[in-house]
Formats: structure tokens, C-alpha cells, sequence
């Protein structure tokens, strides 16, 4: 059995620099995230200025979405490579530069793509910022700037629409593109005055056909998703891409098998920290993101909240998220990752349950009582599921640890718009009753496009008005209560399935990562051994066997030479 070296500390910054690299990176971690969300308050004017259907929005709300979740891996291993800073911040000028084009679409179509090409800037951004901060952190601090992080990355939804509401009262939905560009700036400038250029010590080469395939499963599935609803579930392109996305991951795997240098080890989800982890951060963002879709429609349509005010109604949950997040290592210290990781899903999957309770008359009350308890679920389970999957990893993989933190993120909040849109988008028609027939072609396809332009249709209809205007809420309240109820019900699957393979603790301080072994256990297990680069220390590997063993060193193990800060200029 090795016994591995001690890795080498990351350089003194001081307390005043890590405070200033924790800013520059939550600032742009907040750019990334808000972007998300931002743009779900502008959907009511969008369907109504642009003529976007319900598949249309779906598509420009995941446009962003999908890019970040296919490259954000590729992308994390090249800041790896090269220099996270340096990505960093060339992904906040491609970000910047397309924010400045979509305020300028005329058409949907132009609108999508421009959102596509920010997904491709925010996964350039998005791995450095985690990993960035692990790398400058003391072992003895890194667990506080993790919580910080996951704090602000569930917070900053929030964020973005408590600006974008802003920006709606006074201006059109242009002023949040422009918006964005500027703060993108302001990252970017950030990023260079405060972080220092942090890369991997090791010098492996890129895996093309690993970022390939993933990228295509990812953007495969959800474009099923998304046209499946709208086209037909036996369409010949829908089964096409559900098809092809089978066969990338498929493929994936296969491949990740084969390869000295994969860029993300299949084997890795062997890791009871690891594998977990990305589940538990893969469902929380599916439910937060698809619930921030249709909850915000709720507030505008079903509520009647202006696009500040509905903004506004959903601080509650941030003003829960940031302090759970920042106790939650004491308390997962105390209980394990194993009690609290479930108890944190099954707390998110209790509010979306709640809000299935809701019908077109309720008032604000009841959704906020929803909305306090899955605030309360969101830290516990964002804080954990990220200290999981980072302990799992040493110190030359925290940028694939990062980045497979954010594809987890990232692919829950693609797929959770796509499967939230299109379960809300195919019982909100089905609940329009067949007499729509009467009303003119326009008027008609307006209603069964969106609840937004139905409602302006009833608003212009005169005395039939006020019964059309009931008629699309309470199609609404339908799509809404099946959505928020298959939400649910995926958050308890995941909640179980947390509960039984999850560590009991991340890590054990002071205890190396196992290397390679010359026979791998049947068994997967990673425990406490399982290590993360911020505790590689001195002394042997634990007698136990376990599936890290089994992982290639480049995953798993130290080095004398760990991520640490290059310069800071």
C-alpha cells in the first residue's frame, strides 16, 4: 500500500486576501447563478412582446442553462490546465459581449441563441470560482469558504431577481441584459485585482471525446425533454434524442473506463462522498430552478405581483438559506453528511409538497410557509452535497471536484426547467376546456401558448373577459400542482437513496487519501478515508479497503505540489 506525501499548503494570502478572493469569486459566482433566474420575471413580457409560446420560453430560459451544464466539465479541466483566473475572466468578457446582443434581439430565435452563448461564457466562469477558493483556503478554513459559497450560490437566484425586479418597474426586459453586461465587467476587473492565477500541478492531456460526449448527453436529454412536450413523445426526433443521449453517456462511460487521463473518472461515483453529493446537489437545483420557472408565474399571473414585488416575495428564502448554509458544517460535523443530506432533501421536497396545496384563490401566506421550509432544506442540502463531493477529491482534482460540483448544479437546473416546463406546459393545455373554439384563431392560440397571453386575451375580451381570465388560472393552478408534485416526489427518491449510500462523515482529519492498490475491493466504499486534498497529510493510508483505491492517483491522491496561487497580479 503508498503511503502518500503531504501536500503542499496552499501560499499565505493572509486573512485580508482570502476575504478578497471569497468576494471576487461569489461576486461572479452570483453573476452565474443570478442569470438563471433573472430572466424567469421578464417571461410574462417576453410571451407577450415577443410571442414566445411555452416552448419558446422554456427554450430561452434553458438556452443558458443547457451551454453552462454541457461545458462547464471541459471548460473547469481547461482552467485547470491553463489558469482559472485567466478563464475566469475571458468567460466575463464572452458573457458580457452576448448580454449586450440580447439586449438588442427582435426575435426569440435571436434571443435563445444569445443565451446559449452566456451559458458558454458562465462555464467558463462557474469552476473557477469554487475551486479557486479551495485552493487559496487553509485546510483548518476551507470548510467556511465552501459554506459561504454554497450559500451565495443558493442565494443568488434571489439576488438576480430582487435586480431584475428592480429593473422591470422602471425599464423593459433589455435593462436586465444590459444590466448583467456591466456587472460582468465589474467581475471580470474583480478577478484580476484580487484573485491570484491558481492551476493544477499535474500536466495531463485534454479528453476530447469525454467533453464530447457529455456535452452531447446533456444537450440531447434536455432538448427531448423540452420538444417532447411541445412536438409529442413519439415524434422520430424526440425519440432520436433521447436516443443519442443514451448512447453519449453510454459512451461516457465506456471511455472514461479505457482512459489514463478521463476527464471525469466513472469510477469516481463509487465514492460514497462523491456520488451522493452530486445527487444531492443534482436534485436540489432540478427543484429550485424548475420551481423558480413556474413559482415566479404564480406570483405575477395567479397573485398579480409587479416583477419587484414577486421578487421580493421569495427573499424569505434566502434570508433561511444564508444562515443554515454557514452552520451547516458544525452541524454535519456533528450528525454526519449522511443524517443531514437526506434531512435537507426531504425538507426542499416537503415545501415543493406544500405548495401542491395552493390553489388559484390562495393568498401569499400558505406559499410562504412553503417557501421557509424549503429555504430550511436548500442550506442543509447545498452545503453538504458540496463539502461531499469536494472532500472526496485531493488537491490536483479540486478544479474536476468544482466542476463536477457545477455540472451537477447546472444539469439539475436545465433538466429541472425542461421537466418542470413541460409537465406545467402540457397539463396547463390540457386543462383548457375544449370551448375555446369560439374565440378568434388568435385569440385561441395565444391562450393554449401561454397562461400569460391568455390572460392578455382575457384582458381585451370585454364581458366574456373575467370567465376566460378564471378559465387560464385555474389551468394554471393545474400545471403548477402537477409540477410542484413530481418535484416532490423526485427530492423523497433522492432523499432515500442519500440516506443509504451517503458517509457518515466527509472526511476523518488528518488522514490521507488512499492511493492505487494492486487489487480492487468488491464492494464500493469510501467513508471517512475517502480524503480530500485540504487534509492530505502525513501517514499511512488506512488499513480498510475502499473503491478510492481503485481510482487512478491523479483523482484521488495529494501531491507534493497541490493547487496553489501562482500571483497575484
Amino acid at each position: 500500500m503508498k503511503t502518500l506525501e503531504r501536500s503542499a499548503p496552499p501560499t499565505p494570502i493572509g486573512r485580508r486576501g482570502q476575504r478578497a478572493v471569497l468576494f471576487a469569486m461569489c461576486l461572479s459566482l452570483v453573476l452565474v447563478v443570478a442569470s438563471v433566474s433573472a430572466l424567469n420575471l421578464a417571461l410574462p413580457d417576453l410571451a407577450v412582446q415577443l410571442g414566445a409560446t411555452n416552448s419558446a420560453l422554456t427554450w430561452i430560459a434553458d438556452g443558458y442553462t443547457v451551454a453552462l451544464a454541457a461545458l462547464v466539465l471541459p471548460l473547469g479541466a481547461l482552467g485547470d490546465r491553463v489558469g482559472r483566473r485567466k478563464v475566469l475572466i475571458a468567460g466575463n468578457l464572452v458573457f458580457g459581449g452576448a448580454a449586450v446582443l440580447a439586449a438588442c434581439s427582435a426575435s426569440t430565435a435571436q434571443l435563445i441563441v444569445c443565451r446559449v452563448v452566456m451559458g458558454i461564457g458562465a462555464a467558463m466562469i462557474m469552476p473557477g470560482t469554487l475551486s479557486t477558493i479551495t485552493a487559496v483556503f487553509p485546510k483548518d478554513e476551507k470548510d467556511r469558504g465552501v459554506a459561504i459559497w454554497s450559500g451565495f450560490a443558493a442565494a443568488g437566484a434571489i439576488i438576480g431577481m430582487l435586480a431584475a425586479g428592480g429593473l422591470l418597474e422602471g425599464f423593459s426586459w433589455k435593462a436586465v441584459f444590459v444590466t448583467s453586461a456591466a456587472t460582468a465587467l465589474l467581475c471580470a476587473l474583480a478577478a484580476l485585482l484580487l484573485a491570484p492565477e491558481t492551476r493544477s500541478s499535474t500536466r495531463e492531456p485534454f479528453d476530447f471525446p469525454g467533453s464530447a460526449t457529455t456535452a452531447l448527453a446533456v444537450g440531447a436529454l434536455v432538448y427531448g425533454i423540452i420538444e417532447g412536450n411541445d412536438r409529442g413523445w413519439s415524434r422520430p426526433e424526440v425519440l432520436a434524442a433521447f436516443a443519442v443521449a443514451l448512447l453519449a453517456l453510454a459512451g461516457y462511460v465506456a471511455l472514461g473506463l479505457r482512459s489514463r487521463h478521463p476527464l471525469l473518472d466513472p469510477r469516481l461515483f463509487a465514492l460514497r462522498g462523491f456520488g451522493s453529493g452530486a445527487l444531492a446537489i443534482l436534485t436540489q437545483f432540478l427543484a429550485v430552478f424548475g420551481f423558480f420557472f413556474v413559482g415566479l408565474q404564480f406570483l405575477q399571473l395567479i397573485l398579480g405581483y409587479s416583477p419587484l414585488k414577486s421578487a421580493l416575495a421569495l427573499v424569505p428564502v434566502a434570508a433561511v438559506v444564508l444562515p443554515v448554509s454557514a452552520s451547516t458544517p458544525r452541524l454535519a460535523e456533528r450528525l454526519g453528511a449522511k443524517v443531514v443530506m437526506p434531512a435537507g432533501l426531504l425538507c426542499l421536497a416537503g415545501g415543493m409538497l406544500w405548495l401542491t396545496r395552493l390553489h388559484a384563490d390562495s393568498g401569499y401566506p400558505p406559499f410562504l410557509g412553503a417557501l421557509l421550509l424549503a429555504g430550511l432544506g436548500i442550506g442543509l442540502t447545498s452545503a453538504t452535497g458540496t463539502s461531499a463531493i469536494v472532500d472526496s477529491l485531493g488537491p490536483d482534482s479540486q478544479g474536476v471536484a468544482s466542476a463536477m460540483n457545477d455540472t451537477a448544479r447546472e444539469v439539475g437546473s436545465a433538466v429541472g426547467i425542461a421537466l418542470m416546463g413541460s409537465v406545467f406546459a402540457g397539463h396547463y393545455r390540457a386543462a383548457l376546456p375544449d370551448h375555446l373554439a369560439g374565440l378568434p384563431a388568435g385569440a385561441a392560440e395565444a391562450v393554449q401558448h401561454s397562461a400569460a397571453g391568455g390572460l392578455e386575451v382575457a384582458a381585451h375580451l370585454g364581458a366574456r373577459g373575467p370567465a376566460l381570465a378564471a378559465t387560464v388560472r385555474e389551468a394554471f393552478m393545474s400545471g403548477f400542482t402537477a409540477a410542484m408534485g413530481i418535484t416532490a416526489a423526485i427530492l423523497a427518491a433522492a432523499a432515500l437513496v442519500c440516506a443509504l449510500t451517503a458517509p457518515r462523515h466527509n472526511r476523518t482529519k488528518g488522514t490521507a487519501p488512499t492511493g492505487p492498490q494492486e487489487s480492487a475491493p468488491a464492494a464500493p466504499e469510501s467513508g471517512p478515508h475517502a480524503g480530500s486534498g485540504s487534509d492530505a497529510g502525513a501517514g499511512p493510508a488506512p488499513e480498510s479497503a475502499s473503491a478510492a483505491d481503485a481510482l487512478p492517483e491523479a483523482a484521488l491522491t495529494g501531491s507534493a505540489s497541490a493547487d496553489r496561487p501562482r500571483d497575484r497580479s
